[in-house]
């Protein structure tokens, strides 16, 4: 702490807690306070000194404080009316966090006094609370965020067409990894064994879930839960502490150079939709007591809130300050903290101007004119639970986005559903339906079978049912419509045909996933057959149940992941930047897509409405307009067979080539390039590629040379 404060005016911009070397400038925005004052705290968390900043430009309240270094503890308390049925809720006994804080010292402290009204009074959020907050309260800490990069700090850039995703959990990855230093930090995600097993996996991008600084919800603390997830936020630009082994800011910089290091993207998903505040019953941590009328969309009656999260608040992003607060944060994100991009919970939310949802908002015109923010990878979660929110396949370019009707239609077909040929047709195809317009690629879709929220693999085809007793809400949470199948017995069993089974069928769902046009998405754990018992809304289960196990891997799906994604990875057939069409070449004439039937045929406006098929064959060539520069021939021809087994018909073959069977998930991977068989199991997918026929011979002969088997 100085021993002499000398505050002077400083400047309203950057705003937050800007160390320059010599000292600290601070700047805050609210529009509607009468006055705000800066507390400075001891090491020991003890409030020491109160200073009013006496500068205000354009609602940037401000001031210097020369000699003040890193480390720093500060907080604010704001004045100004306390007006609730007018949209104002300010109170200067409640401290708040810096809207801009690079750096937490902890979590709130759940109380009576974190709340601006007084819990129990009669006149409930209209009535005024006096208790100080500060005790229960985090500090923010002036940070210096310069970090050395070295060859690490660049931006991968990996293209759209070479990505694969991994979705995981900081914590749940890493917690059962007794062979690694720092499990559940940032730190442990960077470890080798986590690095190696990406890179062997194929991996081209992490995605996290929330790492921003957030709440455990009060009503899950009572019951003895956390948040786990964290969709909680309440600090946008402060790493959460509980992911820092030692507090420094650095860990999250040091985890991002080593994922660079090894090729992988790090892309964050981010809350910029709600925060932990709530709606008019929440407590007051940050924006409400800032300028509650300001940075939140108030309903007709300015007491309540809009509320299109089901989260009780929804930020006001056509307020220039709330948009500039986010466009802040993400800017910090990747040009400090060097993120590759972000995935927008809720993001149709964001995309809401006067509460309509727009293609054209705010949000979306700022990210796609900035020039920091164009260039890294943008995901939309196309839907919020507002009026119109479900979008999917209305965002504009650069903004990919996840597509869920992927993951139910694929999951049916599977499942054996009848009438599912057309809808599995579509999704493996790229959804051109959805995403083909405005010039998009057809990279657009991210295609999932799973994600954090819902069943992992092994339990969509272990379960029919959900199984989340353990959230303490009598299993009335989570989705009811999972499209899953436990293929005879619910939960785990030692049935050696049901095992099998379930086996295959995963297998089916992986492959399906990478031989889809699109962006694939994996669950962190799928590929080691991963369970949480049948619970599907695994939010709150910071836990065995919700982490990833690693002591029962499933050694042979793993190796079969490891296959079919390199296997995708070396075929550009399965992952253009182009849609589809059934469009003649100009290269040799030939359709870049064709659906067939199992007799070669071509499919049929009949066979199309035939709610009994399960069979469809899908032959892809590079797209129609694919240019020079780019490889043009070749062809690969996929089976997808959730019926009976059956004898497919081949497409005729060029002249000097023919089909070989290279993957069959009926025999768990790749097989030897003589296999020539056209005999498709039940319950498969079988995939075929053109090979040339003198080559064919050339490799043989060397073979028989080495005493090898044709």
């Amino acid at each position: 702490m100085l021993s002499r404060i000398n505050l002077s005016a400083g400047r309203p911009y950057p705003l937050g807690a800007t160390f320059d070397g010599e000292g600290v400038n601070f700047a805050v925005f609210s529009q509607h306070a009468t006055k705000v004052s800066l507390c400075l705290f001891s090491a020991e968390g003890e409030e020491t000194v109160i200073l009013d900043l006496l500068e205000r430009d354009g609602h940037v309240w401000h001031g210097y404080i020369s000699g003040m270094q890193p480390g720093q503890q500060y907080g604010y308390r704001v004045h100004g009316p306390y007006d609730p049925q007018n949209g104002h809720r300010f109170n200067p006994h409640k401290l708040l966090i810096d809207p801009y804080a690079k750096k937490l010292t902890g979590a709130p402290v759940w109380d009576d006094a974190l709340y601006g009204y007084t819990i129990g009074s009669a006149d409930r959020d209209l009535s005024f609370d006096r208790r100080d907050s500060a005790p229960f309260m985090p500090r923010s800490v002036v940070v210096d965020p310069a970090f050395t990069w070295g060859e690490a700090g660049g931006a991968l850039g990996h293209p759209w067409s070479e990505t694969v995703i991994y979705e995981a959990h900081v914590k749940g990855l890493t917690a059962e990894r007794r062979d690694i230093l720092h499990p559940g930090k940032f730190l442990g995600m960077a470890s080798d064994p986590i690095l190696e097993h990406l890179d062997k996996l194929g991996i081209t991008a992490i995605e996290l879930l929330p790492v921003q600084a957030f709440v455990d919800d009060r009503f899950l603390v009572e019951r003895g839960l956390k948040n786990y997830w964290g969709y909680m936020s309440y600090g946008f630009f402060a790493p959460d502490p509980r992911y820092l082994s030692g507090g420094d800011i650095a860990e999250f910089q040091q985890m991002v150079a080593r994922f660079h290091s090894a090729g992988i993207e790090v892309i964050l998903d981010v809350v910029y939709n709600h925060t932990a505040e709530g709606d008019q019953m929440g407590p007051t941590l940050c924006l409400k007591g800032f300028d509650n009328a300001s940075y939140y969309r108030l309903a007709g009656d300015r007491r309540y809130y809009q509320d299109d999260t089901g989260c009780g608040n929804s930020l006001n992003l056509d307020h220039p300050f709330t948009l500039r607060l986010v466009m802040d944060s993400l800017r910090y994100w990747v040009q400090v903290m060097r993120v590759d991009g972000f995935r927008f919970d809720l993001a149709s939310t964001l995309a809401r101007t006067s509460g309509s949802f727009t293609r054209d908002a705010p949000f979306l015109r700022a990210v796609r004119q900035d020039p920091v923010l164009n260039k890294v990878k943008l995901i939309a979660e196309p839907w919020d639970v507002g009026p119109g929110g479900y979008q999917l396949g209305a965002y504009p370019a650069p903004f990919s986005e996840w597509n869920d009707r992927y993951r139910d239609q694929v999951r049916r077909f599977w499942k054996g559903d009848a009438g599912m040929v057309p809808k599995l047709s579509s999704r493996a195809a790229g959804s051109s339906v959805r995403f083909d317009h405005d010039g998009r690629r057809a990279t657009s879709s991210i295609n999932f079978l799973t994600s954090h929220d819902g069943f992992t693999l092994m339990d969509t085809v272990s379960y029919n049912s959900k199984h989340n007793e353990a959230n303490g809400e009598e299993n009335r949470d989570g989705h009811d419509h999972n499209f899953s199948d436990n293929c005879g017995i619910e939960g785990a069993t030692d049935d050696a045909q049901i095992l099998a089974r379930r086996a295959r069928r995963r297998r089916n769902m992986m492959a399906t996933l990478m031989l889809s046009q699109g962006t694939p998405m994996i669950l962190a754990g799928d590929e080691l057959g991963n369970s949480q018992g049948g619970n599907n809304n695994a939010y709150c289960q910071d836990n065995p149940l919700g982490w990833v196990n690693w002591a029962d891997v499933d050694e042979d799906f793993l190796q079969f992941c490891q296959k079919i994604i390199a296997f995708r990875k070396a075929n550009p057939i399965l992952r253009q930047s182009r849609f589809l069409h059934s469009l003649p070449r100009t290269v040799d004439g030939k359709p870049d897509l064709y659906w067939r039937r199992a007799d070669g045929q071509p499919m049929t406006v009949d066979d199309w409405a035939n709610p009994a098929l399960h069979l469809l064959g899908m032959e892809v060539r590079m797209a129609r307009g694919t240019p020079p520069y780019e490889p043009r021939l070749g062809a690969i021809y996929v089976v997808f067979n959730a019926g009976a087994a059956q004898r497919v018909t081949l497409p005729e073959a060029p002249d000097g080539q023919f089909w070989r069977r290279c993957f069959d998930t009926a025999e768990e991977g790749i097989l030897a390039p003589a296999t020539l068989r056209n005999d498709i199991k039940e319950n498969s997918v079988a995939v075929f590629d053109l090979i040339d026929k003198t080559r064919s011979r050339a490799r043989a002969a060397a073979r028989t040379a080495k005493g090898e088997h044709a």
